[in-house]
């Protein structure tokens, strides 16, 4: 799908490819968790690692998006343990919990995911969702998480929200906190494979619809397992 100007896929689980344009309006792409990719389209600009669990940091997809200029950025719980990505470690990156950095006019935010009450995404790790801000719009891929003080203060315009239940909020969830932060548009992730069933994605858009009505909702899951 395409919201103004920026296309977004998601492709299985919760393996995402974004095109947004850089400072000097050229495509940039983006893929953040690449897992269980049937392509090796080798056309990452950008690696987005949200934590270090098989299904978001996968050497075997990163594989297939990679190519030699491609940058990645990781959570720094992460550091000392991406050398087997194929990545140059020069085009590296490490954030903490709220640090910001700049990749080709593009201002990445790393926002806190965690379980507060679970056990799979403790929040020692330190792990991270991201905000990603092109001076035009604003999209936040929120990683692993449940519903969380400093994700409710997330604002942005499109917000791509886990709905699996177990390791993360369910699709009821999910809603909720897209309410409390109110994006323009909504969109499912993590469900349909590792967690979660495709039915979770009416769950959501009932709920939000309920919520709040004025929030469009796009399901872009293009494959289930």
């Amino acid at each position: 799908m395409k919201t103004t100007g920026k296309e977004i896929r998601v492709i299985t689980h919760a393996a995402i490819r974004l095109v947004m344009k850089d400072a000097a309006q050229q495509d940039l792409v983006i893929y953040c968790d690449p897992f269980h990719l049937l392509e090796a389209p080798d056309d990452a600009d950008l690696l987005l690692v949200t934590h270090a669990h098989y299904d978001h940091y996968s050497v075997e997809d990163i594989a297939k998006v990679r190519k030699t200029t491609t940058e990645a950025v990781y959570p720094a719980s992460m550091r000392g343990s991406t050398e087997d990505s194929g990545i140059d470690d020069a085009h590296e990156h490490f954030l903490g919990w709220n640090e910001t950095m700049t990749f080709r006019g593009l201002r990445i935010t790393a926002i806190p995911a965690y379980n507060p009450s679970k056990r799979f995404h403790p929040k020692e790790q330190q792990w991270i969702g991201y905000l990603l801000d092109d001076g035009e719009q604003r999209i936040y891929i929120a990683g692993d998480t449940d519903i969380t003080s400093e994700a409710e203060h997330v604002r942005c315009d499109v917000a791509l929200l886990p709905i699996g239940g177990t390791y993360t909020m369910d699709a009821r969830e999910a809603a909720t906190l897209a309410a409390a932060i109110h994006p323009q548009l909504a969109i499912p992730t993590h469900y349909g494979s590792v967690a979660g069933v495709k039915s979770d994605e009416d769950v959501f858009r009932s709920t939000l619809k309920t919520l709040a009505p004025d929030i469009d909702v796009e399901v872009c899951m293009e494959r289930y397992q």
